[in-house]
């Protein structure tokens, strides 16, 4: 090799080392008294786990934000900033994009605005204005659509998912942005909580528990009722042989009149190949995923 390649060659790889070894350069670090100060003194809090809680912040300059307490035991220095870093580097409309970070007395990620709260928010609170069925479409899709890029276009598909309408925030267009996205360490462990991970062939216990909880969540917006103490009512009467027949009855009342009944008819499908996939995957996720776009048609 000729000299002066060699030289361009060795600066070419120092200059990536250097470059790898910087931390966080494009993800802005938050002052912990200020996150304090918008949230309220961490009262504010959209949704809690063992793991860790999720507040809703709101700093001066107005904007809000939601910012995630990272619990987890033993949690090192750098291996938090290095899932600062991989999580930063997602980018999907229908995910919740981390703005920055606070390492003090509390481990915190803040992600993006969330201005209209949570679906659960939408779905249960009796003074909001109940979601209509075509925002409900929208937001079945756009939970797939995360899925998809999530576990099909990352390599590998290392990220690890939470779907429950607690923790998918909606912005000020009703679109949905799930937020609890974790990615697995070096040493296999997961900053996530209730979670799985699966390639676009995988059709293992781990994955069919990732699809199970979207059938829930479709049947949250179809019915309206909560999961949060417990999904059995709801997939017991799915899995009814004349669950059809009384499909009209669980609709959520807030609905009234406005849906349209094949659309209704098609997503409850869907739900229910997902319920079907717990314990016994007999489609991959990808088969799932194709066959939501295929039954559910989302009007424009």
């Amino acid at each position: 090799m000729d000299l002066p390649i060699r030289k361009f060659s060795f600066h070419l790889l120092a200059w990536l080392h250097r470059s790898r070894r910087r931390r966080l350069s494009f993800i802005k670090r938050y002052a912990y008294k200020d996150i304090k100060k918008a949230t309220d003194g961490f009262h504010r809090i959209v949704y809690s786990t063992s793991h860790g809680a999720a507040y809703k912040a709101k700093f001066r300059d107005g904007g809000i934000v939601l910012v995630k307490e990272i619990t987890e035991i033993n949690q090192e220095k750098e291996e938090f900033y290095r899932k600062v870093q991989l999580l930063g580097r997602l980018h999907h409309r229908h995910l919740l994009a981390l703005r920055g970070f606070s390492f003090g007395h509390k481990r915190l990620l803040v992600f993006d605005n969330v201005e209209n709260g949570s679906l659960k928010e939408h779905l249960n609170d009796p003074l909001r204005t109940p979601l209509n069925w075509r925002t409900r479409l929208q937001i079945a899709a756009g939970v797939v659509a995360a899925l998809e890029y999530l576990l099909l276009f990352n390599d590998p598909p290392i990220y690890h998912v939470s779907i429950n309408s607690s923790n998918i925030m909606l912005d000020e267009n009703f679109n949905a942005k799930l937020s609890d996205i974790g990615v697995l360490t070096s040493a296999g462990d997961s900053e996530a909580m209730p979670h799985t991970s699966c390639s676009k062939d995988c059709m293992n216990q781990e994955c069919s528990n990732l699809i199970y909880q979207l059938g829930v969540l479709i049947l949250e917006l179809v019915t309206g009722q909560s999961s949060e103490n417990g999904d059995a009512d709801l997939v017991q009467w799915i899995q009814e042989s004349r669950f059809r027949n009384s499909i009209h009855n669980m609709i959520d009342p807030d609905l009234g009149n406005t849906y349209d009944n094949r659309e209704l008819r098609s997503l409850l499908a869907v739900a229910k190949l997902c319920i079907a996939s717990r314990g016994k995957p007999t489609f991959s996720v990808l088969q799932i995923f194709r066959y939501f776009q295929k039954k559910v048609e989302i009007p424009q």
